[in-house]
């Protein structure tokens, strides 16, 4: 429903501005993207327990390992499986390019800036101090910086890898939908908050701010995204799209969704741990980098907040009003190597068991 209500306000806004839906990714185009992604992650996550299963190379290798590739087909992916990953990633998708869309549309669509508001707040509640120099201060402008860059670099990888996670490789779909839901809810929410609240961030409205940063390539890509963004601004119907929006923060947002998430599906104690950690690197790293205004920090982490609990009732994963994961019947096989390997072929059929309250990471 996110991905839909996206895509209708996009085609609203093209039309209303005169601006073309456009593939976000131009590079590489999303249609071959996306399924490279997919199959990639399905490779991964077969061709590992294949070689396992075929044991030592030796004689009649390649026929074992084919015999064990079938059988590893059959168990890890039905046809439900199927129907689950492709589905999700084809609603992911569609929500993602709108998502894009409606964010580089929400200047023309909204023109005036609310950036010298939302610093006033800032200085508000940091008793007069700016956040970012505050930051500034504290770490230092050499070293940090290259670190909090890594943990930006570090944050645009996470959210591919998480949704391949949930759709691919674990088998617990009431919890992988539950999560692609919520992130598909973050979306739907920060792009239109990107129409309400329109902002460029502190780096481009207060650069004065961060002149003594060394260069990083998180500042290189400040730089190009401005250069997309004056290039779309001038014109939008051959220029690509525009990626500058700040309010609310979907860093944030996101890394909330995951960290609630992964505890409410209860993931093993590191992961759990690992997650908030990078929250709290990531609220810093936005801020000291002058992606986001503080007020944006908080205002992303009560949306994150509320994208699980309204995507867990939404999947069916309550009680009551409570989001909570809702345990399923899964099918479970035979290991592979077990008795089927044994002349019992009737040992793949599937059993149904139900999942713990909270169950582990597959």
């Amino acid at each position: 429903m996110a991905g839909l209500g996206l895509a209708t306000l996009t085609v609203v806004f093209s039309l209303l501005e005169d601006i073309p839906v456009q593939d976000p990714d131009s590079l590489i185009p999303g249609y071959i993207r996306f399924p490279a992604i997919v199959l990639g992650a399905i490779a991964i996550d077969v061709v590992p327990r294949m070689i396992a299963a075929a044991g030592r190379p030796g004689g009649g290798w390649l026929r074992r390992f084919g015999s064990a590739g079938r059988r590893v087909m059959r168990e890890r992916w039905p046809l439900t499986h199927w129907r689950f990953a492709l589905n999700g990633v084809a609603a992911w998708y569609l929500c993602y390019a709108a998502f894009r869309n409606v964010k580089s549309m929400a200047p023309f669509v909204h023109e005036k800036i609310y950036d010298e508001p939302l610093a006033d707040v800032d200085r508000f509640l940091f008793a007069g101090h700016d956040p970012a120099a505050t930051l500034h201060a504290w770490f230092g402008t050499g070293v940090a910086a290259h670190f909090f860059s890594a943990v930006y670099i570090v944050w645009i990888a996470l959210v591919p890898v998480t949704i391949a996670i949930a759709l691919v490789w674990t088998r617990h779909t009431r919890a992988g939908e539950w999560f692609v839901t919520a992130v598909a809810v973050d979306w739907a929410l920060g792009a239109v908050l990107y129409v309400v609240l329109p902002t460029v961030g502190p780096i481009y409205s207060d650069p004065g701010t961060f002149a003594a940063l060394p260069e990083t390539y998180v500042s290189r890509l400040q730089e190009s995204m401005w250069s997309d963004r004056v290039a779309t601004m001038a014109d939008p119907a051959t220029a690509g799209l525009q990626t500058i929006a700040a309010f609310a923060s979907l860093h944030v947002g996101i890394m909330v969704t995951i960290c609630l998430v992964v505890h409410l599906v209860g993931l093993h104690r590191w992961v759990r741990i690992a997650s908030w950690t990078f929250l709290a690197l990531t609220v810093l790293a936005t801020v000291y980098l002058g992606w986001h205004f503080f007020v944006d920090v908080i205002a992303g982490a009560a949306l994150g907040a509320f994208a699980v609990w309204i995507a867990g009732i939404a999947t069916g994963n309550r009680i009551g009003w409570r989001a909570r994961l809702v345990p399923e019947r899964i099918n479970v096989a035979t290991p592979v190597g077990g008795p089927a390997s044994a002349g019992h072929p009737e040992a793949l059929a599937s059993r149904s068991a139900p999942l713990p309250d909270h169950p582990a990471a597959d």
